[in-house]
Order: C-alpha cells, then sequence, then structure tokens
C-alpha cells in the first residue's frame, strides 16, 4: 500500500527543541512582567539556502502577533530575547522559511566578486522581486512603487553590472523585501505558552493568622477589627501578605474539639476547615468574625498599609454543609447510604466531606467550585492558599485556574501541598504561582544544598516558585521542638535569606511555641487549629525584633527578591553553610553564613567560589554583619567565621 503524501511537501525547514518549554510545550512556562524571556530553537533546512528565523509572541486574545529576529548562535541554534510588559498569559513561537531573495543576493556578490557574467542572475533576482512587488501592491502602494523601480533597473541593460549589483545590495530592498517575504511555505512552530504574574509572584512575605484568636482573652473569639488592630504591627514587621485559614462558618456535625477531640463540648469552636453550617458555606462569613462590611473595611485596612490579604481556599465541606443538603451527588456515598468523609489512616476526619471529582455532575461542580474563587475576587482578594490541591482532580485545576487569570492575571495561587514530587511540580505546571515545599524537612547541609539548588535552577524554576514555611498549624518539626531559640533563629533566617517567597505561622514562630501534642509528633499542643488562642503578643524574648531585621533586608536588596541566583560556597564545617545571591545587574550582593546547629558553637573557613559571583571583589574587604552590627577584616574570598547558638547566623551584604 502506498503511503500517503504529507499536505504541503515543500515545508524545508526544521523548526525543533524550542525553549524554554515545559513537557514539549503543554504548559505554560512563568515570568515575572517586565523580566527577559531568553527563547532559544534549533532551525535548519536541507542544502545551504539562508534563512529566515523570526520569534513570534501576542497576548493570549488572538492580538496581532508581534515579531522579533532570532539571532544564530552556530551550529543552527537561534536566539532572541523578549521582554513582557503586561501580565497576562502570552504565547509565543517561532517561524522559518527560505530566504530565496537572501540567497540569491548572497551568490550575486560572490559572482560578482568572480567576475561571472551576471545577466541570468539579474533576471533572477528581478523575478524574486517581482513577487514581492504583488504582495506589497495590498499593503502600500508606494513601497510597491519603490520594488517596480528596483526591478526595472535590474532588467535595465544600459547599466553597468557594478551598478545593478549595488542596487541589489541596498539595505532598503533588504528590509522591504523582508516585510514583502513569500512566507507560503514557512514552517511554524507549535505555540508556547507563558503566564507572566506580576513581582509579588516571585516576591512576598507571608504571615499566617488566626482571625479567631485576636481577641481580648482564649474565651472571646475575635473579629475583623480585632485583626485591623493588629496590622500596624505585621506592617512594621514588613509582612505584606496575611494569610488566614477559612474565614467561613465552622460546621456543628462532628466538630472537633481541643486537640483534635472527636467529641466536642459546649464552647469548643472546632476547626475552621470544617466548612459551613445552616448558615452557609464558601461565600459566607463566620458569624463571630462579624459582617461582610467589615472584611472589606479589613481588607482596606490592610492595603493601606501594603498588606494583601491572602484567604485559604478549602474545598471541602462539614456534614452540615449547604452543599452536602442541596447537591448530595457531589459527595461519595458507602453502601449503607452514609456520604464518606475525609480520612487520612489513622487520622480521621469526621468532620470533613471531601467532594467527589469522580461525580456524573462534575461539570455542575466544577463551575460551583470555581464560583468561590469569583466571588472572592469580586470583593477584592487577589491571593488564594490552596488547602490540599493535590486531592482535588488535576483537570479541574488545568481549566480552572487559566480561567481566571485570563480574566483576572493578578491572581496569585500558592498550592499547600505535601505530597509526592511528582505530584507537587505537577500542580505548578497547572497554574499554581508558588508551592510549599520539603524545606520543613530539610535539616541536614547535603540535603539542603541539595534540594535548594533543584528548586531554584532549570528545568524546576521555569515553572516551581518555591515558598518556604519553617512552620505551619500542621507542622511542628523536630528541629523546633529540640533546639530551642536559636532552632527557630536558624531557620527563620535560612528561609528568609534563601527564598524570595517565604512565610512563617506567625505568633507561634515569633513566640517559638515548641510543644508537641505527644512525643514524635508534629501537632502541636492546644493546637490552634481547634481552639482560641491569646498570644502573648509582646514578650520579651519574642523574634519580633529579627523577623523585622531580615524583612527590612529583603525589601532593600534586590538580590534577595529573586531565586536563580542562589549559590551555595564551601565552608569547611558540616554544620556550617554560606551562600550568596545577587541582583540581575550584579550590583548587589549578600552573602549569608549559618549555623545549622543550635546546640554548640561552630567555625570554619569561608572560601568564597569566585566563579559564582557576578563580579570580582576588592582584595581586601570589610564587611559588615547586617545583624548584629559587627565589622569584620576579609582578605579576598577567604574569611575565618565563628558562630554559636546565641548568635547561629551572619548576613553581609559585599562591598562593590
Amino acid at each position: 500500500m502506498d503511503v500517503a503524501l504529507p499536505a504541503e511537501g515543500r515545508r524545508r525547514v526544521v523548526i525543533e527543541n524550542l525553549r524554554p518549554r515545559i513537557e514539549d510545550g503543554r504548559f505554560p512556562v512563568k515570568r515575572i512582567v517586565h523580566d527577559p524571556l531568553t527563547v532559544e530553537v534549533d532551525i535548519f533546512a536541507d542544502g545551504h539556502d539562508l534563512l529566515v528565523c523570526l520569534l513570534r509572541y501576542r497576548p493570549d486574545d488572538h492580538s496581532p502577533w508581534q515579531e522579533k529576529p532570532l539571532e544564530p548562535l552556530g551550529n543552527d541554534v537561534w536566539r532572541a530575547d523578549l521582554t513582557i510588559d503586561r501580565i497576562g498569559i502570552w504565547q509565543f513561537t517561532a517561524v522559518a522559511w527560505v530566504d530565496h531573495f537572501a540567497t540569491w543576493r548572497y551568490e550575486l556578490t560572490k559572482r560578482a566578486a568572480a567576475g561571472q557574467e551576471l545577466t541570468v542572475e539579474f533576471m533572477i533576482g528581478a523575478q524574486l522581486i517581482d513577487g514581492a512587488t504583488k504582495r506589497a501592491e495590498k499593503a502600500t502602494p508606494a513601497e510597491a512603487e519603490l520594488l517596480r523601480n528596483v526591478t526595472k533597473q535590474l532588467r535595465d541593460e544600459k547599466l553597468n553590472s557594478a551598478a545593478r549589483v549595488e542596487i541589489a545590495l541596498a539595505w532598503p530592498l533588504e528590509q522591504t523585501m523582508l516585510r514583502f517575504a513569500d512566507r507560503s511555505l514557512a514552517t511554524e512552530h507549535p505555540v508556547q505558552e507563558i503566564t507572566v504574574d506580576r513581582p509579588r509572584a516571585r516576591f512576598s512575605s507571608w504571615y499566617e493568622l488566626f482571625p479567631r484568636s485576636c481577641g481580648v482573652d482564649a474565651t472571646t473569639h475575635g473579629t475583623f477589627r480585632d485583626v485591623i488592630a493588629r496590622l500596624p504591627r505585621l506592617a512594621e514587621m514588613g509582612f505584606d501578605i496575611l494569610y488566614m485559614p477559612p474565614i467561613h462558618p465552622v460546621g456543628d456535625a462532628f466538630r472537633k474539639g481541643k486537640n483534635n477531640n472527636p467529641s466536642a463540648v459546649p464552647g469548643d469552636v472546632g476547626s475552621p476547615w470544617g466548612i459551613g453550617n445552616k448558615t452557609g458555606g464558601h461565600k459566607a462569613i463566620h458569624s463571630q468574625l462579624e459582617t461582610l462590611d467589615d472584611f472589606r473595611a479589613f481588607r482596606e485596612a490592610a492595603e493601606s498599609l501594603g498588606i494583601e490579604l491572602a484567604l485559604d481556599i478549602a474545598f471541602q465541606c462539614s456534614p452540615d454543609h449547604p452543599y452536602v443538603r442541596e447537591h448530595e451527588s457531589w459527595f461519595r456515598k458507602r453502601p449503607d447510604g452514609t456520604i464518606q468523609y475525609a480520612e487520612n489512616p489513622p487520622k480521621k476526619y469526621q468532620d470533613i466531606y471531601p467532594f467527589d471529582f469522580e461525580t456524573n455532575a462534575w461539570p455542575q461542580l466544577w463551575h460551583e467550585l470555581k464560583s468561590i474563587f469569583d466571588y472572592w475576587i469580586a470583593e477584592g482578594v487577589r491571593v488564594f492558599r490552596v488547602d490540599n490541591p493535590h486531592t482535588k482532580a488535576f483537570p479541574f485545576w488545568e481549566w480552572a485556574i487559566p480561567a481566571i487569570k485570563r480574566k483576572h492575571p493578578d491572581v496569585l495561587f500558592l498550592s499547600e501541598a505535601f505530597t509526592r514530587p511528582k505530584v507537587k511540580y505537577r500542580l505548578a505546571k497547572l497554574g499554581f504561582s508558588q508551592s510549599y515545599t520539603y524545606f520543613t524537612w530539610r535539616t541536614e547541609k547535603k540535603e539542603l544544598i541539595e534540594y535548594l539548588t533543584e528548586v531554584t535552577t532549570p528545568p524546576v524554576n521555569q515553572f516551581f516558585r518555591p515558598n518556604f514555611w519553617p512552620n505551619t498549624p500542621d507542622i511542628l518539626h523536630g528541629f523546633l521542638q529540640n533546639g530551642g531559640r536559636p532552632a527557630f533563629v536558624i531557620r527563620l533566617v535560612l528561609a528568609a535569606m534563601s527564598a524570595a517567597n517565604y512565610g512563617i505561622y506567625g505568633p507561634a514562630y515569633e513566640l517559638c511555641e515548641r510543644v508537641p501534642r505527644e512525643p514524635g509528633s508534629e501537632e502541636y499542643l492546644n493546637s490552634e487549629k481547634y481552639e482560641l488562642k491569646a498570644w502573648e503578643w509582646d514578650r520579651p524574648d519574642s523574634l519580633r525584633g529579627l523577623i523585622a531585621s531580615l524583612n527590612r533586608l529583603r525589601r532593600e536588596h534586590p538580590a534577595l527578591q529573586r531565586d536563580e541566583t542562589l549559590r551555595f560556597h564551601p565552608i569547611d564545617n558540616d554544620q556550617l553553610l554560606a551562600f550568596t545571591k545577587h541582583s540581575s545587574d550584579g550590583s548587589d550582593i549578600v552573602l549569608t553564613v549559618l549555623s545549622l546547629d543550635p546546640f554548640a558553637p561552630r567555625a570554619g573557613r569561608l572560601e568564597l567560589d569566585l566563579a559564582k559571583l557576578p563580579r570580582v571583589l576588592p582584595a581586601k574587604q570589610t564587611v559588615t554583619d547586617m545583624l548584629s552590627g559587627q565589622t569584620f577584616e576579609w582578605d579576598g574570598p577567604r574569611a575565618y567565621v565563628a558562630l554559636d547558638p546565641e548568635r547561629p547566623a551572619q548576613v553581609f551584604v559585599l562591598p562593590v
């Protein structure tokens, strides 16, 4: 049987390996507005004809394509740098074709230099220009007339060959022929998308706070107006995102008691993640937090101080959520007719019903879940922390997040997914702007270097933006439990200096809360997830001052506002870690030296790897620790470093 011919067999150019590219173009790469995007691609054709190779790009709204030349790097690799000046979803691709006119001019030059007879060559050139003239007539008659004059001169045998060669090589002719080139046999690479976010997607400092614990004491439920009174304190510490657990009504059925007790007693407030009761669900506000008008006042007060609110989106329901009554088919039933509650054996969450993403009513479920985002976006919220997105169907996120960002490109999504690496990375590819990481469980020098390098270098950093959290309401790591206040300082400095995005579960971290529910557990004793807390906000041993200093450094130094320049440097002690970050132009370099030992003094010789720095350092350096104010004299890239549990970290701005 004969094999069918291709639809068009005359396309001679091959375009392959367009990069950056995620999973052969299925998912967008990510950039921040005004950051450069370097595109490389392999382009070649049979024979020796010259090629036209262009980068094409446009917003994903069917706007006209914009184009810029791809420059050859050699070995059939082409490159162009692109800076996108508007947030949103964009498209880019490469297009190329055989440039018969440029090839003709190149060969004409060689034939003329060799003294060959050129009459036929001038006829070939005139024919090529005739084709462009017809295309120009439909667009710009003036340029069509210019081309007609050129062909007339090329065919004018009264002009000598040298004059006609000069006409053929004129720069205006080259540009006009390119504008009206024959693209009918051009090859175009499949289109690649790029998500362009606002700067806060790359650089943010998060503070997690339970509004209900902002009351006057542990028996009084806090309100939004109580949180407003705390906002100046957060602003002084330098946080720009205030994240709150769900603010919705808490379910009554199977409400959890203190310390996750399956039986609540009167007065127990339950878990905020057990969402919904007879007063409403995901679009309602807990009555003790007050009203929607109070929420609006809260948001406006935060924004006036440069703080954005991040809402928790937890797609799950308490047994008495209105959805359970109105849309029973959205939940999975057991053979006895009861709805399956959430479990993570041996843990049981009787107060939570997960949605069934295999329901036959999945289209209605998807639209309703997306409408929750839409509702809060309409209320001015632009940042969402999504609870356990890895337990919801991937196709839902692949549909919902781009749909939201096409209409609201400034919206950011943080993925709270402590799950397997491939699942975590898949969620980032599906559209999450930032992602929780394994940072919390990386405490040894070798694993820290390996993991932090992984998440800040290609290919991972083309789609994954890490957000480092040393603690959360669910996670009190053993390092913090056992290491005392020095451990909290170590992990805070490490998170804030190594990651452009970081966060803390605020009051608990400030006050070094470190008592687990039981030995071997990462749960807090008397967890705020199940009860009101009365925090001693102004306790003298608070880390508030250190937090403010670190966040001030982060704001003042562009080096700390990006991740791709993170570099580790040799230091001859396995309990000491040294790393630098630098600004995109190399003018700002910040060095952090950190002890990983909260119990004993540590010392070692630091040798900065000059190949990892963007500029040459002075032969002699006077450096100041930005945390203590101490000054040191260094011999070029070499230094002796001594740290102890009282001062386990130093941060230096390297001199110019």
